[in-house]
């Protein structure tokens, strides 16, 4: 039987208990952000985020069985299990960035719960975490807990954060072997090519180099096992599918 209305500290044990991070949480508006129905058949009272610190959930998700059964998208299959059971536990829903499409607007929603800034490389840059950090699912639930413990709504920022701009020579735009990044965009294909590339093992093996180099937050850079696993998962993401060649009857005479 689920319970209602569960205490910001047992919400935090449970993700803790699985190396998750409570990471904020934001008052939805039943007209504007077009949540679905709680299994009661109410609106969802509070929108938590849960997310991963640097590679504090690595321990509990490399010994599931999704980590390990050969079949695609592993940590995202471990989120979803995590978040639909509790969910299920506290009469709430579970909402998934990889859920589409449509998908939720988990950047925007972000923004509504923690002090996020843009940063050339186009990830939210955290003040603590710095690039180190993700959402891996946001828990709507049926009772909203006092105003003080939400962060006020506010519109997503515009434009590259203090931490960005004040960052001497930003080293995340030279880093970059193949200058993938130029401040505004993000050139995916050169990206790509580049790690299909022999030179572009270390980026492979150690995590995006430009990254990489951001010194803010770097105490949560993932380590290497870490880091290799979320670019061969990016690599295997983008991989172009191929375009099969239609065959035609042989005409006579071939």
């Amino acid at each position: 039987m689920a319970s209602a209305a569960p205490s910001i500290d047992r919400i935090r044990q449970a993700l803790a208990e699985r190396g998750l991070h409570l990471r904020g949480g934001w008052r939805p508006d039943p007209q504007v952000d077009r949540l679905p129905l709680l299994p009661g058949g109410g609106s969802a009272g509070m929108v938590w985020m849960v997310g991963v610190v640097g590679a504090g959930h690595w321990a509990d998700f490399s010994a599931s069985p999704f980590f390990t059964d050969g079949l695609p998208d592993p940590l995202d299959r471990w989120s979803q299990a995590i978040g639909d059971e509790l969910a299920a536990r506290w009469g709430g829903v579970a909402l998934y960035p990889f859920s589409g499409p449509p998908y939720w607007p988990f950047q925007q929603w972000a923004t509504r719960a923690e002090p996020l800034q843009n940063s050339p490389l186009l990830l939210r840059i955290h003040p603590n975490y710095g690039l180190w950090h993700a959402y891996r699912f946001a828990l709507a639930l049926p009772d909203a807990l006092p105003a003080s413990l939400a962060a006020p709504v506010g519109p997503p920022p515009s434009g590259l954060g203090s931490l960005c701009l004040q960052c001497d020579g930003q080293p995340c735009l030279q880093a970059c072997p193949v200058s993938a990044f130029d401040g505004a965009s993000y050139r995916v294909e050169t990206c790509l090519g580049w790690l299909q590339e022999a030179g572009g093992e270390p980026c492979m093996q150690q995590g995006c180099l430009a990254r990489r180099a951001c010194p803010v937050g770097a105490a949560f850079r993932y380590p290497a096992d870490v880091a290799a696993f979320h670019m061969t998962a990016f690599a295997a993401h983008h991989r172009p599918v191929p375009v099969p060649v239609p065959s035609f009857p042989a005409a006579p005479g071939d």
